[in-house]
This record gives structure tokens, sequence and C-alpha cells, in this order.
């Protein structure tokens, strides 16, 4: 997506220039004046940020309106974003007609677009996204021949894509529909049209076939189509052959969808594309070798598909990979060692397929064993797996033993075979004693092991794992129960209560530990306060729907155990790189976190949070910081999710724990007094999400007490004027790699202020974090029209 952000920021003088002569000073003409104070009527303006436009001082409107700009009296420019906007758009908006942008981006306006709009000439930028604006696009907008930019995503339309958006347009280049309801085909005209450089529909229900009609050697060799987002559709048929002649495409996402067939050849020939993202489809046959002729590719996912055959050998080809994604396909034979010639990847998943052989050692030093687990015959990734010898050393020397013994007398060759006697018979009975060890040794364990739950002993046992039980099966070693649900390794009751073991923390549900089984194989121990957890058939009914939720940034529930005495226990997956807590504020000013980390750790919580709200109707209770694990990616899990429906609500002891929250991320609606309706809710968990994501902006860390570095974040930042954001909010990291003055910082701040918006009802759900955030990852801006210094790349 960078090529598409550069384009972006290359072309916004071309919409934002205003011809020399023109002026800011004078007086407003009366269509104009009239259809501002109508845009006024419709907006419900809760900040008071309009309250300067007046019917008193028309001659004031182009000197002192908000948002507004003019030249030579008529209104070229409206630019009003994040200012809380409510209500609808006027239809009078088309008597503007010298408007040039519309600017409403990130508010919460309703109802349909404007049929008007289509009357504007002059039209060149329309930025509506992130709003609330329902109903179908108006076939009228596609009638301003100046028509540049149409950014709508993130809202509610429906309805068909109107053909004559791109048909009519014909200097459109920038088209973002995303995030939408959008239904019908893939419009022709889009196909059509050689001006469009940026298509993204992604997020919609859209079906049908991909028109062949992209290839650009059939329409237009003037095509300049470089990034194609059609991701999460509902989009059929065989991959198109003719997008190979699109050979300016830098990105294409045609991911989640139902998209069938193999790959063609010809798809070597998009010697410009840095990104290919075909995963969640239904195709088949063999990845071509021609992939390897993709040189310039950063991003390649072909995962859960049903490819078939060897991962190519040409994918070496491609210096400059940086993530490989194969997993979850049939893909057979060995991993050709010319992947750890890839320098520059640091993101690779071969799992699940029926791939074969030993992994090379090289990518085993430089990937952990999520990156192969689910290849049944393949070896040497983990300890668990070690790939067996086949040659035998002794076999090496037979040529040189028989040499000599031709040569030796008898007499030499009887003490020889003496010798051989002598030793293999103190090797027997050496054997024999330390079989007898092991087995006193086993003895003393199981005692200990039935005389208290969970022993924590300070020395590893270097026995092997014991047999694997199958998912779900469970143990009733020591008396107790274990369950496994799906995972990478599978263990005994034994094993994890003999683990060595350390304490991570303590909370109001109970003691959490970091556990070495005898495998080496780290887990996360979380044992629960007994008297405060469910009775075992109410816990248990529990902890399998918390055991199957599974999502990329959710730490997932591997197993749980129910001791003889009433102990329970739940068994995590090892995260690596420790809490977000430890990584944000255990780090010197020499190790700064750079923006882009920060982002991408914020955007993995919130579709982790959505995912938990909507998916698994699942609140989390007491999300905090420190209830964030990093993987070594730094993409963040996060974790104690649902705890509170293994908590009895019998006791006010119960109850406390389930809603209490960790100070500084508490919602203010918690903190009322017993008797109030005090419950947590979807929005009590935004808040907590928004405090992080201030932790993460500020690099402070929240809590009540000043003494112990702690401050009230949503307090403090309100608290500093706004024009002094850049130099007192922002961490000194972020200072040093940047300029704060960059829309995004602010953007991410105001969003996280929404989230800790005093009335709940403010706050936006988790799900619209995520795409708010997910946008100003891809260059979604705030104010990308504000730029006023870059040329028009057309």
């Amino acid at each position: 997506m960078d090529s598409s952000l550069h384009l972006l920021f290359i072309s916004v003088f071309f919409l934002l220039r205003i011809h020399p002569g023109s002026s800011q000073n004078g007086t407003i003409s009366e269509p104009d004046y009239r259809s501002l104070l109508s845009l006024k009527r419709e907006f419900v303006d809760l900040r008071g940020v309009l309250k300067g436009w007046n019917d008193t001082s028309p001659e004031e409107a182009c000197k002192t309106w908000i948002g507004i700009k003019c030249a030579d009296g008529r209104v070229v420019f409206i630019r009003l974003p994040w200012k809380g906007l409510g209500g609808g758009i006027s239809e009078r908006i088309g008597e503007l007609k010298h408007l040039r942008i519309l600017s409403l981006h990130d508010n919460a306006l309703q109802g349909p677009l404007p049929q008007s709009l289509g009357r504007l000439p002059n039209l060149r930028g329309v930025f509506l996204f992130n709003n609330r604006l329902s109903g179908s696009v108006p076939s009228s907008i596609g009638n301003s021949p100046a028509l540049q930019v149409l950014d709508l995503s993130n809202n509610r339309l429906d309805g068909f894509i109107p053909h004559s958006i791109a048909s009519n347009s014909t200097r459109l280049y920038r088209l973002n529909l995303s995030y939408n309801d959008f239904s019908g085909l893939i419009p022709i005209d889009l196909c059509h049209s050689p001006s469009l450089v940026f298509i993204a529909l992604q997020h919609n229900n859209i079906s049908g076939q991909i028109p062949d009609e992209f290839g650009a050697k059939k329409v237009n060799a003037s095509y300049k189509l470089q990034s194609l987002a059609l991701d999460h559709n509902i989009l059929s048929g065989k991959f198109p052959s003719s997008l190979s002649e699109l050979v300016t495409l830098r990105d294409i996402n045609l991911s989640h969808n139902r998209i069938a067939g193999g790959l063609p050849d010809e798809l070597g020939s998009l010697s410009a594309l840095s990104s290919l993202d075909l995963s969640n489809n239904e195709m088949s046959g063999p990845i071509p070798e021609a992939v390897g002729m993709l040189t310039n590719l950063s991003v390649l996912n072909l995962s859960s598909n049903r490819f078939a055959g060897g991962i190519p050998g040409s994918v070496r080809n491609i210096g400059g990979l940086t993530s490989l994604d194969f997993s979850g396909n049939s893909l057979t034979g060995e991993i050709p060692k010319s992947l750890a010639n890839l320098s520059n990847l640091v993101s690779l998943d071969l799992s699940y397929n029926n791939l074969s052989g030993a992994v090379p050692s090289a990518l085993v030093q430089r990937f952990n064993s999520s990156s192969f687990v689910g290849n049944k015959q393949l070896c040497g990734y983990s300890n668990m797996n070690t790939c067996s010898t086949e040659t035998n050393p002794r076999n090496e020397s037979q040529p040189s033993s028989s040499s000599s013994s031709s040569s030796s007398s008898p007499h030499d060759h009887q003490k020889s075979l003496a010798k051989d006697i002598i030793f293999t018979a103190a090797a027997l009975i050496l054997l024999f004693l330390l079989l007898i060890c092991c087995v006193l040794l086993c003895c003393l364990f199981r005692k200990r092991v039935r005389n208290k739950s969970m022993k924590m002993k300070h020395q590893q046992q270097q026995q092997p794992i014991r047999r694997r039980r199958s998912e779900g099966e469970p143990g009733y070693e020591t008396g107790g129960k274990l369950v496994h649900f799906d995972g990478p390794f599978v263990f005994t009751a034994d094993d994890l209560l003999s683990a060595t073991a350390e304490i991570l923390g303590k909370s109001a549900y109970g003691t959490t530990y970091k556990a070495v089984l005898e495998d080496n194989n780290e887990v996360i121990v979380k044992r629960l306060r007994e008297k405060l957890a469910k009775p075992n058939k109410e816990f248990e009914n529990e902890v399998s729907h918390l055991g199957r939720i599974r999502h990329p940034n959710l730490l997932s529930l591997r197993a749980y155990y129910l001791g003889p005495k009433g102990e329970k226990l739940l068994v995590y997956d090892h995260i690596s790189n420790g809490s977000l807590a430890s990584f944000l504020h255990g780090k010197g000013p020499e190790n700064a976190i750079p923006w882009t980390v920060r982002l991408n750790i914020a955007i993995g919580i919130a579709r982790g949070l959505s995912h938990l709200h909507i998916e698994q109707n699942t609140l989390h209770g007491n999300l905090n910081s420190s209830s964030i694990l990093l993987d070594e990616r730094n993409s963040p899990k996060i974790a104690d999710f649902g705890l509170s429906r293994l908590m009895s609500t019998s006791s006010t002891t119960g109850d406390a724990v389930a809603t209490a929250g960790t100070v500084g991320y508490r919602a203010p609606e918690l903190s009322k007094p017993k008797n109030s309706a005090s419950a947590a809710t979807t929005k009590t968990d935004v808040f907590s999400l928004g405090v992080i994501m201030l932790e993460l902006l500020t690099g402070k860390s929240p809590g009540e007490e000043e003494a112990n570095n702690g401050v009230d974040l949503p307090l403090w930042v309100a608290s500093v004027k706004e024009e002094e954001w850049s130099g007192e909010v922002f961490d000194a990291g972020l200072k040093s790699e940047a300029d704060l003055g960059d829309h995004r910082f602010h953007n991410t701040l105001k969003l996280a202020m929404t989230c800790v918006d005093p009335s709940p009802a403010a706050r936006p759900e988790a799900g619209e974090v995520a795409r708010k955030l997910h946008q100003t990852w891809h260059g979604g801006d705030g104010d990308e029209e504000e730029d006023e210094e870059k040329p028009k790349p057309l």
C-alpha cells in the first residue's frame, strides 16, 4: 500500500490549488451563503464548532467561518473532518457550483448521499469516509467531469455500485468504497477507465467473477492501475489471467473470497508487483514457477487454499521478500534449502501442509516451530520431532577393521573378542542400574505429586513426554482431570504438575506461572482462586466455550485441569516477548519504538477485542497493557479474556472480581456505588482499549498514584491544549522519528480520546476502532487534502 499512499500525496496539490489571483477576502455570493446556512441547519453540531456560521455577517463567511475557503467570493473548499458532526448533508450543497473539495470524513453523519452532488461541475475530491451514511450511491455522482478522488469507505452504504462513477468521471484515479454493504457485480466501466490508479472495494458483499476486461492490452494502453483490493467479498470464478497484462499493478488483494482454479503462468509478467494476497480462497493446482519472476514482491500470501505439488524453487529469486505464507494447503515434498537465502524474510508460514523431510537448519534458526507445525512427515524443527539418523557410524569403520583383521594374528583376535565381551557386559550392568534408578525416581515423583497438586521444583526433568493424547481426551493422573483443546503439543497431568515453574504475577483471579514441561516446551499456567471459581460442572461448560475461541490476536486456551481437591488450572500458549506493559515501560530512551510498531499493536488489540464482542459474545472485563502479550513479531495477543465467566456470581467477592477492572484502565461507570448499574459491558472494554492506545502514544503508564509514576491518562491528555499536543502528549520515541504534525498521530489520538469518553454511548464499538486504525495503517488519512506542496502525477 506504500505506492498508493505515495500516489495520494504526490497528487494532492492539483486537488487543492487555487488559481493565481483568487482571493479569500471577497464577499460570499448569495447562493453560496444560503447553501452554507442550509448545510448548518441539517448538521447536528453538539460541540458548537459551527457557532461562527451565523446569518448576521455574510461578509465574514469567506474570512472567518471555520472549514470554509473561497475564491473570488465563491466557496471552493468545505473541510470539516473530526468535528463530531451528526445529522445529514443538505441537498442544497448542489448550489455550490464552484466547490472543488468536500471533506466531512470522521464524523457521525447519517442519511443518504445528496443527489445534487452530481450537479457540481468543478468537484474534484469527495472525502466522506468514516461516517454512518446509508442508502445507495446516486448515479448522478459520476456526472462531475473533474472528479478525481471519491472516498466513501467505512459507512453503511448498500445497493449496486453505479456504472456512471467510472464511465462519466474520466479523470477519476482514486476510488475507495470499502467497508460498506455494496452488492452485485463489479461494474465493467471500472475496468475500462484508463485513469483509475487505486481501486478499493474490500469488505463488501460483491459477487460474481472478476471481469476479464481488467486486462490493459485489451482496453487501453494507458491503463495505469496500481492497487486492486477486492478482499472480503463473495467473488467466485477463476483468477483472471488478464490481470497479468496490468504491468503497472503493485498491490493485489483478493483474499477471503471464493475464487477457484489455478494461478496462470502469465502472472510472472507483473514485474512491478510488491504485494500479492490470495489467501482464504478455493484455488488449487500447483504454485507455478512463474512466481519467481515477481522479483519486486515483498509479501506473498497463498494460505488457506488447495494448492498442491511442491514449493517452487524459483521463490529464491524474490530477494526482497519479507513475508511468505503458504500455510493451510496440500503442498508436498521437501522445503527448498534456497529459502534460507532470502535474507529479508522476517515472516514464514508453511504450517499445515503435507511437506516431508528435514527442515533446513538455517530456517530452524530463524523461525520458530509454528512456521512448520501440521506437517506430519516434516522433522527437525523442534525438540519433539528430531529427524532419525539413517547412517550407522560403525559401518564407516568396517573397511579398515576388515583390513586390519586380515593382517592380525589369531591370538590378537581372541584378545580383542574378550575385550568386546567385557565392555558389553559392563554396559549392560550400567544400563540395568540406570533403569532401576529411573524407576525409583519416577515412584518418588509420583508420590510427591499425590501429596501436592502443584509441585514447583527447581530442577528440570529430562524424561521424554509420555504417551500423547488425542484432542479432548481427558486424563485422570493423580486423581485429577486434564482436558486438551487443539494445540501444537500435548502433555499429561503428571507432566504439568511436576513442571519447573516460576511465578509471573498475581491478580484477583489467581496466580500466573510460567511452566517448563519435561520436554522443554513452555506454557503459561493460571491457577484460579478456588473459593471464587464456579462449581466443576458450570466451570467446564464455560471453559469449554473459551477453549474453542481462536483468533490471531487472542491468547489461545490449550487445556484445563481439575484437581481432586478443587484446584482449577488453565493452560495457555507461552508468548516470547512478554507483556505490552514491559515492552513500553521497560525500555530506555535509546530503544525508541517506531510508530508503525505501535499502530500495528493497537490494530491487533482492537481486532481481537472486536472478535470477542461480536463473534464470541464475550467480555474481557479487565483489559490492560499487562494482559496484552507480544510474540516474536510484536503482534499482540489478548490474555485473560472471559475469566469473569468462570467466577461465581453468588458472592459479593465474585461480583467484584468480575467487574473491578484495573486502576487506570477502569471505565468511570464501574466506579459508581454498588447499588448503581455498574456491570461491565463492551463499552467498558472499549474504554480500556482507549487507555491502552493513549499509553502507546504517550509512553506513560496509567494509574492514579503519581508517586508510582502513574497518571490518569484520559484526564491528563484532556487537560493539554490541542495546539500543544505535538510537544507534550506524544512519547519522545515518536518525536525523534517524525514530525508530530503528521495527521496520523493526531487522528489516532482523537480516536483514543473518543474511546475514553465519559459517556459510554459516545464510545465507538471495538470493530469501528479497528477499521479506523486499519485505514490509518494503509494511508487512510485524516486530512490528505490539506497537503498543498505536491504536484499532480497524471
